[in-house]
């Protein structure tokens, strides 16, 4: 019976990373839950075993049920009725499969009916559903919502409402306006407070909100009269059983059909504040927005496989001129690349995911006692690389998603164009991965700042320092020949001394970051299961020299005045359609 977690041995194998025994001690918080609760974990090796069984669970769920379902949950979508949203018929198959398996509550603590695991874990669980239906993975990954309500909500509000989200309610978070997209500071939806009730009242429209009639909303409002910046925002808990929100309408839309994404009016709606006033955009959002980020890396991570999985069969079964394609060296190029991609995206996902789970660990220590200096130091060094290492995680997934999605219909060549072939499914849902939760433009602008104050630089010199195996070295050294080529692409746009200029640069050496990164992440996995990944790492390095040194010169010959040439003819071609 297949399977989508143990089908793939390379995703286990990033439960052996050298981090994980600190990030395990970490959340169990030295195995303090053993004597309260049965399932909890006594030691480590007790901890990575739980792991493995629950990833099997959900590859079991993913694999025969979600999958299954994918092809009518795509075909019937959600539909409106009467200012309600209703899931397609199988998608309430899946929630129900789900729930039955305890697949709720990823993240959260045991004393709320949590599963307490860390976000690697959550990760390849979203990777694994993702691959299933990327629609649902939509619904049910956006149970991580309750992370910000743990972390920022009182007492009171965690003990009403993370339970519930353990026992599979569903939430969503209502940020985006008809005039409020990535500038969020725009957003208009009004908070008063009710004294009477002693509520707060929201009142407005949200727009694009995925999975926008669930149980449990978190919704970005402005609390402060007069404001029209982020400083006037606050975050609002808003529970459906309460009324006073209705879905006005649900998006047609090119792909994850499975995934409502509704416009919602809020009338005289009763909610509670979360956190502090004023904190909502500044705060609170920034905390949402890197956690979806890292939910969009997984969710496409998980269409990477699946459409390398999809093309690679459809390679080995179709013949032509007496053998099957995946002979042809055009064929099997483009595969090796699909693959070279999706293990060294899927390493950045996991490494990103590591740095995250200790600086959020040590945060949530730190809640119930002082941490000591070596602690503080860790946080700060985490929660850095972890701001660093998200936008090139969520923005270079995002793109080899679909950069996957389109090989696979090109390896299946006209049959890829008809709608009985599943890649074209995985094609329409890759699109809007680089879109949603911040494009890849907006990851750029994320990621620049540390590429160009060195931050990164110093990073990656410090992963060339790292011991690898005797058959990695040949390789490594290519790699440490690119860092110094990167190095100096990167002086060459700070000497230009021109913002317009470092901005319309930036996605090269965004780029260049990434693939340098990634070939040095691979090139270690490659060291410790050649079986898994030294194929693909002799392949992702070739395309990071490629990719590099074209950009690099590039770079070298930039004419800032071609940046005028490019607005002067922008400009002529405006006034003369004018």
């Amino acid at each position: 019976m297949a399977n989508y977690y143990t089908d793939h041995p390379e995703i286990a194998f990033h439960l052996n990373h050298p981090l994980m025994k600190r990030i395990v001690d970490l959340k169990e918080r030295n195995y303090e839950d053993k004597d309260k609760y049965a399932d909890a974990p006594v030691d480590y090796e007790d901890a990575i075993e739980n792991y493995k069984q629950i990833l099997e669970i959900t590859g079991d769920v993913a694999a025969n049920i979600i999958e299954p379902n994918s092809e009518s949950v795509d075909l019937e979508g959600p539909h409106l009725e009467n200012g309600r949203m209703i899931y397609a018929e199988k998608t309430f198959e899946n929630l129900d499969a789900t729930r039955k398996a305890g697949l709720h509550g990823i993240s959260m603590p045991r004393c709320y009916g949590g599963l307490n695991l860390p976000n690697v874990v959550f990760s390849m669980l979203s990777e694994v559903i993702s691959a299933a239906d990327a629609g649902f993975q939509n619904i049910w990954s956006l149970q991580s919502c309750i992370d910000t309500l743990y972390e920022f909500g009182s007492d009171d509000q965690r003990e009403r409402y993370i339970p519930r989200v353990c026992a599979g309610e569903t939430m969503s978070m209502d940020l985006t306006e008809p005039d409020a997209g990535s500038d969020l500071q725009r957003v208009m939806l009004k908070a008063t407070y009710d004294e009477k009730e002693d509520c707060w009242r929201l009142n407005g429209v949200k727009r694009f909100i995925t999975n926008g009639d669930s149980d449990i909303h978190l919704v970005l409002a402005r609390s402060e009269e007069g404001t029209k910046d982020g400083r006037g925002l606050s975050m609002f808990i808003y529970d459906k059983r309460l009324g006073g929100v209705n879905v006005r309408h649900i998006e047609h839309k090119l792909g994850i059909h499975g995934s409502p994404t509704c416009e919602l009016t809020y009338k005289n709606a009763k909610a509670e504040l979360c956190g502090s006033p004023r904190m909502g955009l500044i705060k609170y959002v920034m905390s949402l927005m890197n956690g979806a980020r890292l939910g969009i890396a997984a969710q496409s991570v998980g269409v990477e496989q699946e459409s390398y999985n999809e093309a690679l069969a459809y390679a080995k079964e179709r013949a032509q001129f007496g053998k099957a394609i995946i002979e042809f060296p055009a064929v099997y190029d483009m595969l090796s690349r699909m693959k070279a991609k999706l293990d060294a995206g899927r390493s950045l996902l996991y490494q990103t995911a590591r740095y995250v789970d200790i600086y959020k660990a040590l945060e949530d220590i730190q809640r119930s006692r002082k941490l000591t200096d070596e602690e503080r130091a860790e946080m700060k060094k985490y929660n850095r690389l972890a701001n660093a290492f998200t936008p090139l995680a969520k923005g270079m997934n995002s793109e080899y998603a679909n950069q996957n999605a389109y090989d696979s219909i090109s390896v299946h060549g006209g049959s890829g164009f008809i709608m009985e072939y599943k890649c074209q499914r995985l094609f329409r849902d890759a699109r809007i991965f680089s879109i949603y939760e911040g494009t890849t433009q907006l990851q750029v602008v994320a990621a620049i700042r540390f590429i160009t104050n060195g931050n990164m630089l110093e990073v990656i010199r410090e992963m060339l320092e790292a011991e690898v195996s005797p058959k990695m070295q040949p390789l490594k050294a290519r790699v440490a020949k690119l860092v110094e080529v990167y190095a100096q692409a990167i002086e060459d746009v700070k000497a230009f001394g021109n913002q317009d200029v470092h901005d319309f640069l930036a996605r090269r050496l965004y780029d260049m970051t990434a693939e340098i990164v990634m070939s040095l992440l691979i090139i270690d996995d490659a060291g410790r299961a050649p079986e898994l990944f030294e194929k693909s790492a002799h392949v992702f390095v070739t395309m990071t020299e490629e990719n590099v040194l074209g950009k690099a010169a590039y770079i070298k010959a930039f004419d800032p005045e071609s940046l005028a040439n490019f607005r002067a003819a922008d400009e002529a071609e405006t006034a003369e359609a004018e």
